[in-house]
């Protein structure tokens, strides 16, 4: 016999429960018609553990009766199945669709003995604390107490294998249960096999991109539920009537009318049997009379006709039941009718009996959320507003007492005051969790709600700030904060509210100068938070804060110093160390390695608490743009280690761009411009973060060739970037845009690109990163026949950055000199000057910039004469070698035609690898593939490549055969998703 375990609403397939004895009763929820394909793809699918499947549709589309036809399946025989799902009215407790499925365990104890981890579930889960391992000690930091509750859950799966996992209503899911997902699909056990649904035009992109990064070993398909056609519809129809068939245009009239959605064609035929306007002619049914089926809205409309039909005290239990919006115990509905107990339990019954509501294990409600609404929107005004002041009353009874549940019932009610006050509650308690975007909401909604001027106001406010702040896709809130420091707050609340407006400011906006004015006006309320004035003052040390010295202390980075031995907690204090170490850095203040070496003793081995991977990247990422890429190799390795074990999405998205820049410096090109693509969309809220990553993807599109598509991505950074604290991102942006308008001849462009840069620089001091810019600057300003001004600024530059912790300093001032040397006609010293810049380049590791010099070096030595001509071949075989092994078709081409004018001998594009790469792209069909993705014709793919357009022809009907689509853009779609089909996909 098969052990199945199914919660929610599901039902055994050993056993008949009352659903399924009520839904037969009315005709509906029995029938399976016309998705046997879509359920073979699941059954296929989920037969192949480890395996993940989404499963798309709008409400009413079919998506749960779908689902609950998977356990009869033979392939998935002896399978348990765990069913939870994410609730309309959203509660502060995280993760809540996963614990409701895990909850199916009561009756059914996993087979296997449970790891010791499995204790961290015993709050969560107190019903199953006889299975559970003994409770360990609490852990100290959020994050890593989050992280072994993802441990204890994956665990629990594991043992209970094998088992399909159904999460259904995804998109309501909350911030955690996607964390959550990310991690168990990150590793997954071998047995486990993962469905989830959603409604595909309420979906948050996050759940769509679950898939994204999936183990090689894991299984996935997709299915789409479509609206049926005429003849389904039909079918449909037939079969509730326990008929052959209906007529066609009887079929074809209630297709038109329901839109072909299956639980629209049931409440309609329900209706028309009960008002017994549709009859039998011979084998099949017709209607009667054509205008009976003319209902504008024909969910609503029909759902209320048929509860019309029904006596008074049933309809009562309807409205409580639409009013709590999910299943509720029987007691529930019944104080909430406003009835006695004999007369709401008769009430429910009939109700049952009618198929509008369905019992769910101890639980009672609708069957369809389209039902609920269509019930809850026909009833008056003020009765709904009793309802939910009812309802929010008896719910206070409960425990754990239900606060999302609560609060969104005082707000329908009309009770806004006490609305604000649960709601804050119900943040603080999700602030506990660590569900900080659940918080944010709540908080956020509660301030609209409060004036500014309440005395409640600030403390909200300063709780919204600190929830925000956290999340990867911050809040508009900036306006809400704004206006409560416009009225009198305590000194604390003001300092700490400012303080965390600067903060937001300072990631979300482009003004670089409200966020410094924020800061420094907290400072002075702040001297009883010795973290937060710390904090402000080192966001005043970046550069571009005021000039004026803040007091005796010194500089704002030395004042930051010297408080943080008064702040008493010593995570929050490595956190700190890695603000000011990142700014020394990033200003070539040598000091910066010292701290960083603090910040590693102190971290100690593994990092896993957030404010410590905080501190590891914020210096990582500096001393990568600084140029010190081994040391910035190092600290993000640590850094993404400790943002993968805490579990924190926004952590984990911002060392992957910063990783993203350190693997452009490098030349680690593989997989690259796919990772910026998703990096992009997920950093959409995040301006500062993103426009490091929007520089990477236009350097990429240049080296690439798709000089349109770079001019585009580097200009719009450049101007956004601009005048704000760009000192990081800005002369990487530079150097490429000046560069693609040198080599187009748009010398005008690329001077007043220059100029706009340069501009500036007349500050006091020069910053490491500048080098990143220099030499192509240079070039552009001599291609301009500003040669004075290009001598200028390279003195200038030289002397600035003399005595700096400035590694690329030397190999920028030699490369910009090679170009100098060229336009005072000395093409030997040129060269001279351009292979000392390469050798430098390549000893730190920057091989693209190596490479560029080095075929500078072999076009001076082909200008110096007969007798330099003879040393064209080695750099310029070097930076072809280099060209070609990081896919630059751009450099290339270019380095490919001088190599033949000197006659230098060109390497092809790959040397002759295996025969056959099955399933997979070989390295030509990618490269054809990444080109037509991108919008290249086949001719300006040839010419990259240097093939034939035939070849390309040829290799594209192979990519794309691969790849399983019909077109570019399908091509482009699937590369930037990171995978290709294998043989378990669909």
């Amino acid at each position: 016999m098969r052990d199945y375990v199914i919660t929610g609403c599901w039902q055994a397939t050993d056993g008949r429960g009352s659903q399924a004895a009520s839904q037969e009763a009315s005709g509906l929820g029995s029938l399976f018609v016309g998705r046997a394909e879509e359920l073979a793809t699941l059954a296929r699918a989920l037969s192949r553990p480890p395996a993940v499947v989404l499963v798309e549709g709008e409400a009413g589309i079919g998506k749960t009766r779908l689902l609950a036809e998977l356990p009869a399946r033979p392939e998935l025989a002896g399978a348990r199945f765990l069913v939870g799902g994410c609730p309309a009215i959203r509660e502060p407790f995280p993760l809540g669709p996963v614990l409701e499925a895990v909850r199916g365990l009561r009756d059914r104890p996993p087979r296997s003995r449970l790891s010791p981890v499995t204790g961290a579930l015993r709050p969560l889960l107190p019903e199953l604390a006889g299975l559970l391992a003994p409770a360990p000690e609490p852990l100290p930091d959020r994050s890593a107490e989050r992280h072994r509750v993802f441990r204890a859950l994956v665990e629990l799966f594991q043992a209970v294998h094998p088992v399909t996992v159904v999460l259904e209503d995804l998109h309501w899911a909350d911030g955690q249960t996607l964390d959550f997902l990310r991690y168990l699909l990150g590793s997954p056990p071998p047995t486990l096999s993962l469905v989830v649904t959603f409604r595909g035009e309420e979906v948050d992109p996050a759940v769509r991109s679950l898939t994204g990064r999936l183990a090689e070993s894991m299984t996935r398909a997709q299915v789409v539920l479509r609206p049926f056609d005429v003849a389904l519809t039909g079918e449909l129809a037939a079969g509730i009537v326990n008929a052959d068939r209906v007529s066609e245009d009887f079929a074809s009239y209630l297709c038109e009318r329901t839109g072909g959605l299956p639980f629209a064609v049931e409440e309609v035929m329900a209706l028309l049997r009960e008002r017994g306007v549709v009859a039998r002619q011979g084998q099949q049914w017709v209607r009667r009379a054509m205008d009976e089926l003319a209902v504008p809205a024909v969910v609503r409309d029909h759902v209320l006709g048929r509860a019309s039909l029904l006596p008074a005290r049933t309809r009562q239990v309807l409205d409580a039941a639409a009013v709590l919006q999910r299943p509720a115990p029987e007691q529930l509905l019944a104080a909430l009718s406003g009835q006695p107990a004999p007369v709401a339990a008769a009430g429910l019954s009939r109700a049952i009996e009618s198929g509008l509501l369905v019992e769910h294990g101890a639980t009672i409600g609708f069957r369809h959320v389209l039902a609920a609404q269509a019930i809850y929107d026909g009833i008056p005004g003020p009765r709904r507003r009793a309802l939910h002041d009812r309802a929010a009353a008896a719910l206070k009874g409960q425990e754990p007492m239900p606060l999302g549940q609560i609060a969104h019932h005082l707000r329908q009610a009309g009770r806004l005051d006490d609305w604000a006050v649960v709601a804050e509650a119900a943040a603080d308690q999700a602030v506990e969790l660590g569900h900080d975007g659940e918080a944010a909401r709540l908080l956020e909604e509660a301030l609209r709600q409060v004036s500014p001027g309440a005395g409640s106001a600030g403390r909200i406010a300063v709780k919204l700030g600190r929830a925000a702040i956290e999340l990867l896709r911050i809040p508009d809130v900036h306006d809400l904060l704004s206006k409560v420091l416009e009225h009198e707050q305590p000194r604390a609340v003001r300092g700490e509210l400012r303080f965390l407006l600067g903060l937001l400011y300072d990631q979300t906006s482009g003004d670089s100068l409200r966020p410094r004015q924020l800061f420094q006006a907290a400072v002075d309320d702040l001297d009883d938070r010795p973290d937060l004035q710390a904090w402000a003052m080192v966001g005043l040390g970046i550069r571009g804060a005021p000039p004026a010295a803040p007091g005796p202390g010194g500089g704002w980075l030395d004042r930051a110093l010297e408080i943080l031995p008064r702040v008493d907690d010593p995570v929050f204090e490595v956190f700190l160390l890695g603000k000011v170490t990142s700014v020394l850095a990033a200003s070539g203040d040598r000091r910066w390695r010292e701290l960083a070496a603090r910040i590693e003793q102190r971290a100690g081995g593994a990092v896993r608490q957030r404010r410590l991977v905080n501190a590891f990247h914020s210096v990582g990422q500096t001393v990568c743009y600084a140029g010190h890429h081994r040391t910035a190799e190092r600290l993000l390795a640590v850094a993404r280690t400790g943002a993968l074990a805490c579990e924190d999405e926004r952590q984990e998205t911002l060392v992957r761009s910063a990783q993203a820049v350190l693997d452009y410096c490098r030349g680690s090109w593989e997989g690259l411009a796919a990772a910026t693509a998703g990096l992009v969309d997920q950093l959409a809220d995040q301006p500062r973060s993103r426009s490091m990553v929007e520089v990477v993807a236009g350097c990429l599109a240049l080296a690439y060739g798709d000089q349109d598509g770079a001019a585009c991505r580097l200009g719009a950074t450049v101007a956004q970037v601009d005048g704000q604290d760009g000192t990081d991102v800005l002369p990487m942006a530079v150097g490429a845009l000046v560069r693609l308008a040198v080599a187009r001849g748009d010398t005008a462009a690329a001077a007043a690109t220059v100029d706009r840069y340069v501009a500036g620089l007349e500050g006091p001091e020069l910053w490491p990163a500048t080098c990143r810019a220099l030499p192509w600057v240079v070039e552009a300003l001599l291609a301009a026949g500003r040669r004075p001004d290009a001598r200028r600024l390279w003195s200038r530059c030289s002397d600035g950055l003399s005595g700096l912790d400035a590694p690329l300093a030397p190999a920028a001032l030699r490369h910009a000199q090679g170009f100098l040397a060229q336009a005072d006609g000395e093409p030997s010293a040129a060269a001279h000057h351009f292979g000392a810049a390469a050798r430098r380049y390549r000893s730190l590791r920057c091989p693209y910039e190596a490479a560029q010099a080095h075929e500078q070096a072999a076009c001076a030595l082909a200008a110096a004469g007969e007798r330099e001509r003879e040393r064209v071949a080695e750099p310029l075989r070097a930076a072809l070698a280099t060209f070609q092994r990081l896919g630059a078709a751009w450099d290339l081409g270019r380095a490919a035609r001088t190599a033949r004018r000197y006659g230098v001998p060109a390497p092809t594009r790959y040397r002759r690898g295996r025969r056959g790469y099955g399933p997979e792209l070989s390295p030509r069909e990618r490269e054809v593939a990444e080109r037509a993705a991108r919008g290249s014709t086949n001719k300006e793919i040839a010419d990259e490549l240097f093939i034939s357009t035939n070849t390309v022809k040829k290799q594209l009907a192979s990519a794309m055969r691969k790849l399983d689509v019909g077109s570019r853009a399908a091509v482009a779609y699937r590369l930037a998703a990171g995978h290709q089909d294998d043989s378990h996909t669909n």
